[in-house]
């Protein structure tokens, strides 16, 4: 072999034991997975009460999770202590009305969102929260209502899970959790109703087994 011929040959043997290492290198990474984190938004309309939201805050708390309470004005007069308390806790405090009466709310997109804005004052007064996250009372679109909530600078968030307690009249907590197990299948996020005032203390008891099973299927809980 000619001279001339040899650093070329040493050059092309060495690229080749380059490519061979970098391939090596490559087979050995392993696989990356892109499957969506599972996360689930546990809220809470029509509170506080005092003894079914405390409650839920207690169990909330020994469970590290974080949640999102839609919050009616009116109730909240007595009940400071306990706004005050979800606040402090790290949850997300939301408008849902101040009066929770359906004819007075939507009897014109401006009066429901004099009653949005009435509620937000509430919340602010009691805890120097701003909220800006807002949900309709009974659920529904509202077009117009819905534009002018926008405007103002709130963000419209519904459900799309129940774990019944409204729904089903007189239920109890194993049906309550079956629900809320049932009407989550295939959603993600999972956003999941549930309520808080006075006469929900079976949605209380149900929480556990609802976060315990949510937990255990790897979803993440979120607040808004």
């Amino acid at each position: 072999m000619q001279r001339r011929y040899i650093p070329a040959l040493v050059m092309f043997v060495a690229l080749l034991m380059l490519l061979a290492g970098l391939s090596a290198k490559m087979t050995a990474v392993p696989a990356v997975s892109f499957a969506a984190e599972k996360e689930i938004y546990l809220t809470f309309d029509d509170g506080p009460s005092t003894s079914v939201t405390e409650r839920i805050l207690d169990i909330l708390k020994g469970e590290d999770v974080k949640a999102t309470f839609f919050i009616v004005g009116e109730r909240v007069r007595g009940r400071e202590k306990t706004l005050r308390r979800i606040a402090a806790e790290g949850h997300t405090l939301g408008v849902h009305s101040e009066t929770h009466v359906y004819s007075q709310i939507y009897s014109s997109a401006e009066a429901l969102v004099r009653d949005a804005d009435a509620c937000a004052e509430t919340i602010r007064t009691v805890t120097g929260i701003h909220p800006r996250v807002y949900r309709f009372p009974g659920g529904g679109k509202h077009p117009a209502s819905a534009s002018l909530l926008r405007r103002k600078g709130y963000r419209i968030v519904s459900w799309n899970a129940v774990c019944g307690d409204e729904e089903i009249a007189g239920a109890s907590a194993d049906v309550l959790f079956s629900t809320a197990v049932e009407t989550a299948k295939g959603k993600q996020p999972v956003i999941l109703l549930c309520h808080d005032s006075a006469t929900h203390r079976k949605t209380a008891e149900a929480l556990p087994r609802i976060i315990e099973y949510f937990r255990g299927e790897g979803y993440t809980f979120s607040a808004f």
